[in-house]
C-alpha cells in the first residue's frame, strides 16, 4: 500500500514549486511536508524531488503524482454517486493536468473546458506546448491528456483523431511591398523576417518546405510566444507566418493581411490522448473535446 498522506505531499510540492507553498495548502509545517516526502522517497528507493527553484518531480515523481491525480478523480466519481461514502470536504477537489497547444487554446479547445466546468466540479491545470511536443509531456507522466499532432500511439494512452487544423502563410501588405515585391519566389522567401511562436515552432519551416524551400537557411526569425502579440506584429510587418484560418480569416477578409500564396494551405492533424487507466474518469472531457473540435476543424481525410 502506498503512503498517500507522502503522495499528497509530493504532488503539492510538485504542483505548487515550493515546500514552502505546499505547506500553505496542506495546512502543515514545511518540515512536515519534508518529512513526508523522505519518508515516501525512502519506501520507494529512489529520489522523487529534485530541489530548485521551482522544485520539480523526477521522472518517478511525475509518475506517482499522475497517479495521486487519478484516485482523486475515482475518489470525486464516488461521491458524485455514492455522497454518503465520501463526505464532502473530505478530500480536496481534483485536478487535471493537460497539455493544449496555443492555437488549439485560443480557438476551440476553450469551448471544450467550458463544456467539461459547466456540468463539473473538476479543475484544471493547463499547460501551452507546441503541438508536436505536447505528446512527450503526456509520455513522460506530466499530464494525464494532451492535444498533440502526434497520431503514433502512445503506451499506456488512448487517442482519438479530432480533425484538421487549417494554417495558412499571411504577411500585411506593407510587409508584402517591402520583402516580396515580386511575390513570395523561393530567393526572397529564403530572406524574408519570419515569426515564430518559439523554439519549437516548425510550421513555418514546414510550409516553406512544401514550396520547395529549405527554412533551414532562413537566419531572420522573430520569436514571440503570445498569439496576440504574434498577430499584432504580423499587422505591423515584422514578418510573415503562419496563422490557423479561424483566427487570421477576418483579417483577410478586411484586406488588412494578405495571403503569401493564396490556396497553399498547411493542414495540420489534431488527436486528443490521455492515459488508458483514466478513461472511465476522463470520458466527459473527451466527449467535449471531440463535440467542440467537430464544430471547429476541418474533417480528417478519408
Amino acid at each position: 500500500m502506498l503512503d498517500y498522506a507522502g503522495l499528497e505531499a509530493l504532488a503539492a510540492v510538485v504542483r505548487e514549486g515550493s515546500f514552502e507553498r505546499a505547506a500553505h495548502r496542506l495546512h502543515v509545517t514545511p518540515s512536515a511536508v519534508s518529512q513526508r516526502i523522505k519518508l515516501l522517497e525512502e519506501r520507494v528507493g529512489q529520489v522523487l524531488v529534485l530541489r530548485g527553484q521551482p522544485c520539480t518531480g523526477t521522472e518517478a515523481g511525475r509518475r506517482l503524482c499522475l497517479h495521486v491525480e487519478q484516485v482523486s478523480l475515482l475518489e470525486n466519481d464516488l461521491r458524485r454517486k455514492n455522497p454518503e461514502l465520501v463526505p464532502e470536504g473530505q478530500t480536496a477537489l481534483p485536478t487535471l493536468k493537460l497539455a493544449v497547444n496555443a492555437d488549439s487554446l485560443s480557438t476551440w479547445f476553450m469551448d471544450a473546458m467550458a463544456a467539461f466546468t459547466q456540468d463539473g466540479n473538476e479543475l484544471l491545470d493547463i499547460s501551452i506546448d507546441d503541438q508536436d511536443h505536447t505528446a512527450k509531456r503526456l509520455k513522460e507522466g506530466e499530464v494525464m491528456a494532451a492535444v498533440t499532432a502526434t497520431g503514433t500511439a502512445i503506451t499506456g494512452c488512448n487517442t482519438w483523431p479530432l480533425g484538421r487544423m487549417r494554417y495558412v502563410a499571411v504577411a500585411s501588405r506593407e510587409f508584402m511591398a517591402r520583402h516580396l515585391p515580386a511575390g513570395p519566389t523561393p530567393q526572397a522567401l529564403a530572406r524574408a523576417p519570419m515569426m515564430c511562436y518559439g523554439r519549437k515552432d516548425s510550421l513555418q519551416d514546414q510550409w516553406l518546405q512544401s514550396m520547395g524551400v529549405d527554412g533551414r537557411r532562413n537566419a531572420a526569425r522573430h520569436f514571440l510566444p503570445s498569439n496576440q502579440g504574434y498577430t499584432r506584429a504580423l499587422e505591423l510587418g515584422m514578418g510573415w507566418g503562419m496563422h490557423p484560418i479561424q483566427l487570421i480569416g477576418p483579417d483577410l477578409e478586411r484586406g488588412s493581411m494578405v495571403e503569401l500564396f493564396p490556396g497553399r494551405s498547411l493542414y495540420v492533424p489534431m488527436y486528443w490522448c490521455h492515459t488508458r487507466s483514466a478513461q472511465a474518469s476522463l470520458q466527459r472531457l473527451t466527449d467535449c473535446v471531440i463535440q467542440a473540435a467537430a464544430a471547429c476543424l476541418e474533417p480528417m481525410p478519408e
